[in-house]
């Protein structure tokens, strides 16, 4: 295997597994939009914005190692954000 084949694999594994830690983090933003019937729950969004954190430095490494084109982590982490800011103001808006 040459060199240049270890560095595309790495960089596939490297998103891949990005992109599996994103989904976690949506499949969290799921269920709390799921539950906006019951109360606000400051610990679930706390977890959320600590999960928010984390990956955002890990896609931050990725990109300054190299594995992860600096596009493609900045659009992980607007995608989530994005869904973030929705589940937000949905909270906001039940909340009023």
């Amino acid at each position: 295997m040459a060199a240049s084949d270890t560095i595309v694999d790495l960089n596939e594994k490297a998103l891949r597994l990005l992109q599996e830690d994103a989904d976690k983090i949506e499949k969290l933003i799921a269920i709390q939009m799921e539950n906006l019937t019951t109360r606000k729950c400051p610990l679930y969004e706390e977890v959320l914005d600590t999960q928010m954190y984390g990956f955002s430095r890990a896609v931050d490494f990725a990109v300054r190692t190299g594995l992860v084109e600096e596009g493609a982590g900045k659009l992980l982490i607007s995608q989530l954000e994005r869904n973030l800011a929705i589940l937000y103001e949905a909270l906001e808006r039940k909340a009023e």
